[in-house]
């Protein structure tokens, strides 16, 4: 969900369905896009495309508000997680499935709250609220997946699995909570949000040590959806070779990017301009 708009239009008629094109105009607004702080790639490439037809239909549901969208991404991205204890390919499946439709909810609240001018702080806040619980609990899940809760592996649980997922849960939260208070430092000393182009690196050195760490993208890899996608490839190699060798090898990738990069991130946000 995007941050409030401010554009000014006239007042919205509710009882009358917009076209494509009335629709996209406001809810996805020149350069919203292309902004890649801002937008996921898969939003890009075909989530928001899909959203646009979904928002449409939407558009004159009243008794769907934004927030209501907004708690039924959070169950929905919680759900996922769940799904992951699911033994066998069934699990990993669903757990991608549901993640899309999370993903798909995400767009979806802030462009009714756009097309309806009924953007909030709290539909905002609700919004990162979600993020934050949907992350850990996708990684949380792929620990306990990892655990063998059925025993079908064998006659006991590994535990030491649940504790890598939950540390790579707690490094996804770490990290959006890296970002997200820089906003929080610089309104508490009176500042304005950040611009991109503080995120620069003041040390040459780090700034290109960062550059390679974008180019590469590794860091994503702790994200819902490309998450999910790891765990579901994970799932389809560990059905084929019978055993949980696959789905464990992603949870130590995972906890292993989401501690590195907590540090790393932390590391660039200290040496850059956000908190100047």
């Amino acid at each position: 969900m995007s941050k409030p708009s401010t554009a000014d239009r006239p007042q919205v008629d509710l009882t009358r369905r917009p076209s494509i094109e009335e629709l996209r105009a406001v809810i996805h607004p020149e350069g919203m896009l292309q902004r890649r702080s801002a937008e996921h790639w898969a939003g890009r490439l075909y989530m928001r495309k899909i959203s646009l037809r979904i928002t449409r239909v939407l558009s004159t549901v009243t008794a769907i508000t934004p927030n209501g969208l907004t708690y039924l991404m959070m169950f929905t991205g919680i759900l996922a997680g769940a799904a992951l204890v699911i033994p066998g390919l069934a699990g990993a499946v669903l757990g991608a499935v549901l993640i899309q439709v999370y993903l798909l909810l995400d767009c979806v609240d802030g462009e009714v709250a756009r097309w309806r001018r009924q953007t909030s702080l709290t539909g905002v806040y609700l919004d990162r609220v979600g993020h934050y619980m949907s992350e850990a609990a996708l990684l949380t899940g792929l620990g306990l997946r990892a655990t063998d809760l059925f025993h079908r592996q064998g006659t006991a649980s590994h535990w030491e699995w649940a504790f890598l997922g939950t540390l790579a849960a707690l490094g996804a939260i770490l990290i959006k909570s890296e970002t997200d208070l820089v906003d929080v430092a610089r309104a508490r000393s009176g500042l304005t949000a950040v611009e991109d182009a503080a995120a620069v690196p003041r040390s040459a050195g780090v700034a290109k040590a960062r550059k390679a760490a974008a180019f590469l993208k590794f860091h994503r890899l702790v994200g819902a959806v490309e998450a999910s996608l790891l765990i579901l490839a994970a799932g389809i190699a560990d059905a084929v070779a019978g055993d949980l060798f696959f789905t464990r090898l992603a949870v130590v990738v995972l906890a292993a990017i989401a501690m590195l990069q907590t540090v790393l991130h932390l590391l660039s946000i200290v040496l850059s301009s956000r908190l100047r």
